[in-house]
């Protein structure tokens, strides 16, 4: 499983098996490939010599289509498991094991090996066998509850379960265990739940709740919509700017710029009872000019005013482009760049999402398989 030209970047040498998924597996597999990883992704032999439908979350990558319900598919499985550091798989609890790939299965011949798992409820529990998908689980932590207007909760995209919660949380399980199992010698089963990730992204809220200093009602506080000095204003041309000075300096900074200096109405920048009103003339104030417009006016003001940018707008901004935060590609839209940064082990250009199955025979050949073994896998449709 050797590549032929080893990556840069700090994770460098750490070998990846990733039984193929959709969402926070894959963004996994983006996050530990980015950084230097050897990530072999597995795929299904249906999809052999097709493009690539992901072609962003599938960089970096090597793909191999195997049949992991046939026998000797699921043996090139356990081949390849043998010399990696980690594995990583979506499905069900149960399905690994049926197939014969689960982590007993696995460490029998490596027992360094990291076993990781990503679902939505987690391993074990009342709802670990049922179906769902990000918006469910961000429900049952509360995360879904806190977000939105008043009136309903609003979704945030599937980045707090499927992304944050979930492939974030599972590369940095991964990535501990493994550090762990080059000093003991022994690997572990990583359980990697979108449910217990998104509860450990809401630990400063519920730390604000014990407190006393969170309501638990949605635009009621400070950070979720509540306080006019923190949320998101129309403008004239139909767009938006947001709005965050949170300390008094930035806050001060901002009535500057918005020649409101001296107003009574803002005098108490938390006196929640002038909240209403303060909200209303900054929605009065900021629809009397275009987003562009209110972006210039506050350019160069340390006052925690931002333009709220499209997709295709923010590879364009100054900044963006200055850090090189989006790259070019391939498929013609942009897409972001390997983070984070490293002084000394930077990571390279992402490479293109491969074809299905593009490095099947490659990959079998470093694994040390020979090549009549391949064709046979071949004949019999284990492989493609």
């Amino acid at each position: 499983m050797t590549a032929a030209t080893p990556a840069p970047g700090p994770l460098a040498g750490v070998r990846i098996i990733e039984l193929g998924g959709i969402g926070p597996g894959p963004f996994c597999g983006m996050l530990l490939a980015d950084l230097g990883a050897e990530v072999v992704r597995v795929d299904r032999p249906a999809r052999a010599g097709q493009p690539n439908d992901m072609p962003v979350l599938h960089r970096n990558r090597r793909s191999v289509t195997v049949d992991l319900k046939h026998p000797d598919g699921a043996e090139v499985v356990r081949v390849l498991a043998a010399r990696a550091d980690a594995v990583f798989e979506g499905f069900r609890p149960g399905v690994a094991e049926r197939l014969g790939l689960g982590p007993d299965d696995l460490t029998a011949h490596n027992p360094r090996l990291v076993y990781g798992r990503m679902t939505g409820w987690g391993q074990h529990g009342p709802l670990a066998d049922r179906a769902g998908h990000d918006i469910n689980y961000i429900s049952l932590t509360g995360a879904l509850h806190a977000v939105g207007p008043s009136e309903a909760p609003v979704v945030p995209l599937n980045l707090v379960g499927d992304f944050g919660g979930g492939g974030m949380l599972l590369a940095l399980g991964i990535l501990s265990a493994v550090i762990s199992a080059r000093t003991t010698g022994r690997g572990q089963v990583v359980d990697a739940a979108m449910t217990d990730g998104s509860a450990a992204l809401l630990a400063m809220t519920f730390g604000y709740l014990a407190r006393g200093e969170w309501q638990d009602r949605r635009a009621s506080n400070m950070l979720d919509g509540g306080a006019p000095y923190y949320g998101v204003y129309g403008t004239a041309d139909g767009k938006h700017m947001s709005v965050g000075p949170i300390e008094p300096q930035f806050y001060a900074e901002m009535l500057d710029v918005l020649g409101l200096t001296g107003d009574p109405d803002f005098a108490g920048q938390n006196d929640r009872a002038r909240w209403p009103v303060m909200r209303d003339r900054l929605t009065a104030l900021f629809a009397t000019r275009t987003r562009d417009e209110w972006a210039e006016e506050f350019e160069g003001r340390d006052a925690c005013v931002a333009p709220v940018l499209s997709l295709l707008e923010a590879p364009l901004h100054p900044h963006n482009t200055a850090r090189g935060t989006y790259l070019d590609s391939a498929h013609g839209v942009p897409e972001p760049a390997p983070a984070p940064r490293f002084s000394g082990t930077p990571a390279a250009a992402p490479a293109p999402a491969p074809v299905i199955g593009a490095h099947t025979g490659q990959v079998l050949a470093e694994a040390g398989l020979p090549e009549d073994r391949i064709a046979r896998l071949r004949a019999l449709g284990a492989v493609r």
